[in-house]
């Protein structure tokens, strides 16, 4: 038997190889205990947000055991999006917006799902065993399983790290209720490094390994529905998805083979340099046509405009005005607010004047709020 289980593990990491995956390892379908730990203490101390399901389903993420009893055994493969480009090369060109190089090509959820389903079939064609399949969509914690698969180890940015490909791997898990010998687990080797936590535009690391996510611009962007936070406007700079800060400037990238041979993760050229002044003409059906295939599309048109409207204050550009200046007759009250704050920064005398005009009409409170406190050239958050 264990040289049977020996085969069905080589077999299996041979197949995770052939369908693109770059690491593989077996871990135990049992996390230590201190993994639910650091879990509680984070959701206790409330730096989630408004990410509410992780805290109502807090007890299935803390160990695969507690989703799904039966499973014994937890695969856990890596594909590699390791960019082409330097993800900071738009930082000092303000009229585009940066997107999280994850974001940039087609939905990794897709991508690797049809994968791990192809390779979860295979096994159990081969064993009489069950599975369940995961990607980033269930309580799962696929960065300490990763890590007791020996793929890597969780960074002070709270992210996997790999020693051959950085900190650029989508995550995947198959779940089994066959039971394989586990891999030797990762070894944190971030030393004395702290590139991660320095880079930081808004201050989201209280300590290393330790992520507020309230102040994280990914959250910011992609996860939290309301106004930005006035004190992370001017810190977000010109990032309108996610942000690449924490993971590029990670040292161990250098060992990371760019991912352009996945034709599935090369960036589409609509997504790699968006035009500020096209993403704020955008309405719903415009929203889905540019988005289509691509994960934002779950954020929806409102959020985008929003996160693209804060790249305009920031921007300088007055050319965006006009852009921008429509954008306060919008429905949605965020894009609005946001509108507003926009404004103030790039053309205080039109604020003023749209002020006048337009404060008497409006019955949103957030949004009066906005023209009450604007102020050009508002504090950045550090």
């Amino acid at each position: 038997m264990p040289d049977d289980k020996l085969r069905i593990t080589q077999s299996l990491e041979k197949m995770a190889r052939e369908e693109g995956f770059a690491a593989f390892g077996i871990a135990p379908a049992a996390l230590a205990p201190v993994t639910a730990k650091r879990l509680r203490d984070w959701l206790s101390g409330g730096q989630h947000g408004d990410m509410i399901w992780m805290e109502s389903r807090a007890d299935e993420r803390a160990s695969p055991e507690n989703l799904w009893p039966e499973a014994r055994s937890v695969i856990m493969l890596g594909m590699s999006y390791a960019p082409a480009r330097d993800p900071f090369a738009l930082e000092k060109i303000p009229d585009r917006g940066r997107i999280s190089v994850y974001a940039q090509g087609k939905d990794y959820h897709d991508v690797v799902k049809k994968a791990l389903k192809r390779i979860a079939r295979w096994l159990v064609d081969q064993v009489d065993c069950e599975v369940k399949v995961f990607v980033d969509t269930a309580p799962v914690m696929e960065k300490p399983l990763a890590e007791a698969a020996g793929l890597g180890w969780q960074g002070k940015h709270t992210n996997l790290v790999s020693q051959g490909h950085g900190s650029w791997l989508f995550l995947g898990a198959i779940y089994t209720t066959l039971e394989l010998e586990a891999s030797t687990g990762g070894q944190d080797r971030c030393g004395s490094c702290s590139a991660c936590q320095d880079i930081c535009p808004t201050n989201a690391f209280p300590e290393p390994y330790r992520l507020d996510a309230k102040a994280c611009i990914s959250y910011l962007t992609i996860e939290s529905k309301g106004p930005i936070p006035l004190q992370y406007r001017k810190a977000i700079g010109n990032h309108i998805y996610g942000c690449d800060d924490c993971l590029a400037v990670c040292p161990w990238n250098k060992f990371a083979e760019s991912a352009a041979a996945n034709k599935a993760f090369l960036p589409r050229a609509e997504l790699a340099a968006p035009a500020l002044a096209d993403l704020l003409a955008m309405d719903d059906a415009g929203f889905r046509q540019i988005f289509s295939g691509s994960p934002i599309k779950r954020s929806g048109r409102n959020r985008m405009v929003r996160n693209s409207l804060i790249a305009a204050g920031n921007s300088g550009d007055v050319s965006l005005v006009p852009s921008v200046t429509a954008l306060l007759d919008d429905e949605d009250s965020v894009v609005r607010g946001s509108a507003i704050w926009a404004l103030s920064q790039l053309d205080s005398t039109q604020f003023d004047r749209e002020k006048e005009g337009r404060m008497s009409k409006e019955r949103d409170t957030d949004v009066l709020l906005e023209w009450e406190s604007g102020q050009p050239n508002a504090p950045a958050a550090r």
